[in-house]
């Protein structure tokens, strides 16, 4: 089957899928973006989670004839897909690495250890702080409760997640 949908804004297709294909294996394996993480392919890491309409799903569990018409945002399509990227670069005061705010404040907090389970965390981050611009910890934690880490306790993130929303604020 073919599947039309948009991924980070833009209108994207795949061609020849069987039905019970993920949408995750779609992304990466078909569209090149490696971003979503696949780990434990059961819904229970986070590490594929991605934004399905404005929602955060795991996309291990979303057969990809179910994106039909809908829209994706991955890990990649939170920084400006129209600037500069500098992967992996760590940007200096008043440098754009044409990372999002909130990836840059992952950085910035040492949040980042292996990065296998970063991608999910920074796309349900993004998506709380839409809904809670100046969230509790409460909120943080309920938002990143679907994703597990084995490397940095938590803290960290939760660190990020709070300077992410803290210089949003700055911003106005």
């Amino acid at each position: 089957m073919r599947i039309d949908f948009t991924v980070n804004g833009r209108p994207r297709e795949a061609d020849d899928v069987w039905e019970g294909e993920s949408l995750l294996y779609v992304l990466r394996e078909r569209l090149g973006l490696p971003g979503s993480k696949n780990a434990c392919e059961q819904g229970e890491c986070g590490s594929c989670t991605v934004r399905l309409d404005g929602v955060p799903v795991c996309s291990c569990l979303v057969a990809a004839g179910q994106v039909q018409g809908r829209e994706v945002v991955t890990v990649e399509g939170l920084a400006d897909l129209a600037g500069q990227r500098s992967r992996g670069a760590v940007a200096r005061p008043g440098e754009d690495t044409g990372l999002s705010p909130l990836q840059q404040a992952f950085l910035d907090a040492g949040a980042v250890q292996c990065g296998f389970c970063t991608p999910g965390l920074l796309v349900a981050a993004d998506e709380m702080l839409e809904r809670h611009p100046d969230p509790s910890d409460a909120d943080i934690r309920e938002a990143l409760s679907g994703n597990l880490c084995r490397c940095t306790g938590y803290e960290k993130i939760m660190d990020a997640v709070r300077l992410a929303a803290a210089r949003r604020a700055e911003r106005g």
